[in-house]
């Protein structure tokens, strides 16, 4: 296998880490949730638990897709998955093609790794839908086998692809490739975007083709053409490394995107400049299952399990105090709590 596929998820943990690559305006502060000055339930009876893809979670959280591929993940994969396996979270791996790739045990080990950390764990493996043409329902087995996974996500990143100074820019039939996994996989499909959002009418697509559920990862976060940019810089590709920078702002705010998605699916992840478990209850609110981080995390995870289940906690108590402030008993609760539309996010649905 040419080394450039490993190479490439070595340099995006670094670039992410080390350079100016986050948007703003996710649309979460655009979202206020009604205070209830008399919630008339206990803090400490709240359920946080929540069924996603069959599987009960004991928070509404995801540690979403960021890495493996490279043997240089492999600790912060340990890191991230012992800490789902302990706080009965959801973990998701990121792409794992290299895998598929390569038959290097040190490189597969970034993968399997986290189901040897996380035996018990919601754990979902990661491809892009760039690939599925390629791979083909049994190629996707092979990575739900990989890593034993409970669900598979299908990635859609092609503007970070158009970025990439290797990018795959053919997105041609990926819909009806998506529909045959979905169709033909033997776990959970959930598709997910990697930044820009996805809107109302791909997400009718989306639930017409069968997927069980759709991860939003909307604008407000780690933005993808961004960090292409640097690395098409680093190689002296001028123009990708001009386009990577003209559309770092490119997308759909995450709580747009989110309630726009909730019409269309039941089982929606709200992913994309989630910074707080009040960014998660705000997600809920506007329809969402759960909310996923994913660079909150990667700091935490080179410092170890224990950091990453300090995160976790602090997530759950925010998300709990929201909870209780809004009178949510459940997680069900609060998908009903009122809230207001303010700013940028109101005139964005508006149109």
């Amino acid at each position: 296998m040419s080394p450039e596929t490993s190479d490439r998820k070595d340099d995006h943990i670094e670039i992410i880490l080390e350079e100016d690559v986050e948007t703003a305006r996710s649309g979460f502060d655009d979202v206020q949730l009604i205070h209830e000055a008399l919630p008339e339930l206990h803090r400490e009876g709240i359920d946080t638990c929540v069924e996603l893809c069959g599987r009960e979670l004991s928070s509404p959280i995801v540690i979403e897709s960021m890495t493996g591929g490279h043997p240089n993940t492999t600790e912060i994969n340990r890191s991230l998955s012992a800490a789902a396996e302990r706080t009965g979270i959801a973990m998701g791996v990121g792409s794992q093609r290299a895998g598929l790739e390569s038959d290097d045990e040190e490189l597969l080990e970034s993968f399997t790794v986290v189901r040897e950390a996380a035996p018990d764990a919601f754990i979902y493996g990661n491809i892009g839908a760039a690939q599925l043409s390629e791979y083909g329902v049994e190629g996707v087995e092979r990575a739900v086998e990989m890593i034993d996974a409970d669900a598979m996500a299908i990635h859609l990143n092609f503007l970070q692809e158009a970025a990439q100074p290797e990018g795959d820019v053919d997105a041609r039939g990926c819909l009806s490739a998506i529909e045959a996994v979905a169709d033909g996989l033997s776990v959970p499909v959930i598709v997910k975007e990697t930044g820009s959002g996805i809107s109302r009418g791909t997400a009718r697509k989306l639930s017409d083709a069968g997927v069980d559920a759709i991860d939003v990862a909307g604008k407000g976060g780690t933005t993808w053409s961004g960090v292409e940019a640097y690395r098409a810089a680093a190689v002296g590709d001028r123009r990708r490394a001009r386009v990577g920078t003209r559309f770092r702002e490119w997308g759909i705010p995450t709580a747009v995107s989110t309630l726009e998605v909730a019409r269309e699916h039941s089982c929606v992840v709200a992913s994309g400049g989630v910074r707080s478990g009040l960014d998660i209850a705000k997600a809920i609110a506007l329809g969402a299952r759960a909310g996923g981080l994913a660079k909150p995390f990667l700091g935490p995870a080179r410092d170890g399990t224990d950091a990453v289940v300090e995160l976790i906690e602090d997530l759950e108590a925010e998300l709990q105090t929201a909870m209780f402030a809004t009178g949510s008993s459940s997680v069900a609760d609060l998908q009903e709590a009122e809230y207001a539309l303010l700013g940028r996010t109101r005139q964005f649905l508006k149109g």
